[in-house]
């Protein structure tokens, strides 16, 4: 654990971008605290602890005072900045979602014969999908949370099109397995339109999903998204 304390994480940061690991830089209190929101008052006492600490010194110039980030004070950083870097390396690239398998809308299985998706699917995916999704109802808000975040992450992206009198939206798939496994090819589908909101997930494979995986409507299911595998 790092002895520096969180709250003047930022105000080292701060100073440090303004060229005060090297050279002693005029700051005024007033400023600072602007730059990292806080008070005139906090942003004063914020360097009095830091002094204290031996993470800055400070060295009056005229009428005004410039501050240095100490040796220590550096150390510090770099090496939360270390710790910070590789928990975000090392952090496993898969999200996990349960639910429940219900009936579709049928959506599904027109789209997966649209020729314009088909085409798409095959070339990026290496297999043109089963007809239909496997829909997945989930309960829990954390995976429903999990889902409405789903599409900001990379993805296989399949483009919309039209076909002389229909627009069809943009799909974004993700790799996924099925209960551990018991399917290991398949895909989340992100809908740039559908009918759906964020507690159902739509999957897809090059086979049924129900028969390979031996689930039918109500069982439970698990699926991972394998972030790791998009190109």
């Amino acid at each position: 654990m790092h002895e520096i304390k969180l709250q003047h994480i930022l105000t080292i940061v701060e100073l440090l971008s303004k060229g005060a690991r090297h050279n002693f830089v005029e700051v005024t209190t007033t400023e600072l605290g602007k730059h990292i929101d806080r008070s005139q008052q906090a942003a004063s006492k914020h360097l009095l602890d830091l002094e204290n600490s031996g993470y800055i010194e400070r060295m009056k110039k005229g009428q005004k005072f410039g501050v240095r980030v100490t040796d220590k004070g550096y150390s510090e950083i770099q090496s939360l900045f270390s710790s910070l870097r590789s928990a975000l390396e090392l952090a496993p690239a898969l999200i996990e979602f349960e639910g429940r398998v219900v009936s579709g809308m049928g959506e599904g299985a027109y789209y997966m014969s649209l020729e314009g998706y088909r085409k798409q699917f095959k070339e990026k995916l290496g297999y043109e999908p089963y007809p239909g999704t496997l829909n997945i109802r989930l309960t829990n808000q954390i995976f429903m949370n999990a889902r409405r975040e789903l599409g900001k992450h990379p993805s296989i992206f399949l483009e919309g099109f039209s076909d002389g009198t229909r627009t069809y939206g943009w799909v974004k798939c993700f790799p996924a397995v099925i209960n551990d496994g018991a399917v290991d090819n398949a895909a989340v589908l992100v809908l740039e339109r559908t009918h759906y909101d964020d507690n159902m997930l739509e999957v897809i494979a090059p086979m049924s999903i129900k028969h390979e995986a031996d689930i039918k409507n109500g069982d439970r299911v698990k699926v991972q998204v394998q972030l790791g595998q998009i190109p």
